[in-house]
């Protein structure tokens, strides 16, 4: 449960809802002041931890009458169903500190760095400039570096961040088929030292997308990204030698080419628990994003010669017909999205794709596939009554989302979703022949409370991102959380704006059975 208390002046017997807190406002009468909770269920008794909350909150309480005389709160919490299950056991707020007040009209993607006793946040502030700050882990007091570069409203141009082994921090983002923009300084974990660089190779950087920087099995600085444009681009690897402080193309090729006629929209790669490189994408012929078809896979042992799930080498560039890698025929405007395709594993470290395409009836389901007797075999696994429509350009807010398949017990899979319908949780199948087995309660990456919206602008969501570093300590990880309005096809959203909202770091206890070194 969480609590917020907020600095109201409503006018009287004006309702505030927000989140599950629930503020009404009116003058105090002679009677005094009285808290109740609201219980629902066949439980009329308040567990003892509960009662301390609401005892603590009534504190807060009267503490704000000192400030606001001439007003009372009354909170009522109140339980999402009757009879409802108790949630799992959730990740645990250790700390949160404030960090900057940023643009709320339109979610992208920010960036958050721990490295040992050192944390870099970038991202872009309230007035759309790209901005890092930073501290040491036992400092609450930032150190801010604004860096010339702003955004707009497209939501693509996330923001990207690595330090290579030197100290020296890297930087790229803002970048929507534009041309690289990338920042590195010249000295170790110095953010004031930040230069644009303005050529990594010089070659195929005018029209950029999608940077992300990763290690190679070797451990060196690696970073890819999309050149060209939706519908009509390839993916290319660059690596970093720290000693002459210069890039170097990693393949001597694209590894995808569109030929001028689609690209790839991929996952990944990133390292599977067998220590292979793990890829996975849809092609999409257009930028309008009902053309995604033909969702495929590769591995690499090095991001340098790849091959097939069974181990066949694959010539690169990969393309179209690079029909090796083909893991379900699934054609142009059949219910398939970029972002949707993932990879996950079973108890064998076999790899199994999921994916969401059109049913025989037109409903949008969800597919597991895994390679088995020399070919992909796809199974249908939910039986949803919705069918989830898109089309045109631009980011659009995603009415299904779903994650990667992973272990989940004896002989069990689940897939975690989160539907606009059927709400969220995990989709658990048979392991051996993907037989749906029901749905479970998912236990929240984030905990529940930090999930509704401080803010009471209408259509406002909450923002996460994970750390992309370590800390050093398995015990507990850092994320940031922020607030916006849903995406909105890369434009400025009609009408009166939200004001800027809080990013803030997080400190959480890791959930039960999650071994992350932060």
């Amino acid at each position: 449960m969480c609590i917020i208390v907020q600095r109201l002046r409503p006018q009287r017997g004006q309702l505030q809802h927000c989140g599950r807190l629930i503020v009404v406002a009116g003058h105090v009468g002679a009677g005094g002041t009285g808290l109740s909770p609201g219980v629902r269920g066949n439980s009329p008794v308040i567990s003892k931890r509960r009662d301390d909350m609401l005892q603590q909150a009534f504190r807060h309480i009267l503490t704000l009458r000192k400030f606001y005389p001439a007003i009372i709160l009354f909170a009522l919490f109140v339980s999402t169903e009757p009879n409802q299950a108790a949630t799992p056991v959730q990740s645990l707020v250790l700390e949160s500190l404030d960090i900057a007040r940023v643009e709320s009209g339109f979610p992208v993607g920010f960036c958050l760095l721990t490295q040992n006793n050192r944390q870099f946040v970038a991202y872009y502030d309230a007035k759309h400039a790209l901005t890092v700050a930073t501290r040491t882990l036992d400092s609450d007091r930032w150190e801010y570096q604004t860096l010339p570069s702003k955004v707009g409203w497209d939501s693509h141009n996330y923001i990207a961040m690595a330090l290579d082994e030197g100290g020296h921090i890297h930087l790229s983002g803002n970048m929507h088929a534009t041309p690289l923009d990338y920042f590195r300084t010249s000295k170790p974990w110095d953010i004031k030292s930040f230069e644009r660089i303005p050529r990594m190779t010089g070659n195929n950087e005018g029209s950029t997308t999608y940077p992300k920087f990763l290690r190679g099995a070797d451990g060196r600085l690696i970073f890819h990204y999309r050149t060209g444009a939706s519908g009509n681009g390839n993916e290319l690897y660059n690596v970093y030698d720290a000693g002459t402080k210069t890039w170097q193309r990693l393949l001597d090729k694209t590894l995808t080419d569109g030929r001028g006629k689609r690209n790839a929209y991929a996952k990944g790669p990133f390292q599977g628990p067998d220590g292979l490189f793990h890829l996975a994408w849809v092609w999409r012929d257009s930028a309008d994003c009902s053309t995604n078809y033909d969702p495929s896979y590769a591995r690499s042992r090095d991001l340098i010669r790849w091959e097939t799930v069974d181990g066949k080498p694959v010539p690169l560039p990969i393309t179209i017909d690079s029909k090796e890698t083909l893991i379900a025929r699934v054609p142009v405007n059949s219910g398939l999205i970029n972002g949707c395709l993932a990879i996950g594993f079973d108890h064998d470290k076999q790899a199994v794709a999921t994916y969401h395409r059109f049913d025989s009836d037109g409903k949008t389901q969800v597919y597991a596939a895994r390679f088995d007797h020399g070919q992909w075999a796809s199974r249908q696994i939910t039986h949803w009554d919705y069918r989830w429509e898109f089309e045109g350009n631009g980011s659009i807010p995603f009415q299904i989302t779903l994650g990667s398949i992973r272990i989940h017990g004896p002989g069990k899979l689940a897939l975690p979703y989160e539907h606009i319908r059927y709400g969220k949780g995990l989709l658990v199948i048979d392991e051996k022949t993907f037989e749906p087995m029901g749905t479970e309660p998912e236990i929240p990456d984030y905990p529940a409370e930090l999930g509704k919206p401080e803010s009471c602008f209408p259509g406002m969501t909450v923002n996460w991102s994970a750390d992309e570093g370590k800390s050093g300590d398995s015990g507990f990880r850092y994320v940031l959380r922020w607030e916006t309005l849903p995406a909105n096809r890369d434009k400025r959203p009609v009408g009166s704006l939200p004001e800027p909202s809080t990013l803030r770091v997080y400190k959480l206890r890791n959930k039960p059975n999650e071994n992350i070194d932060s």
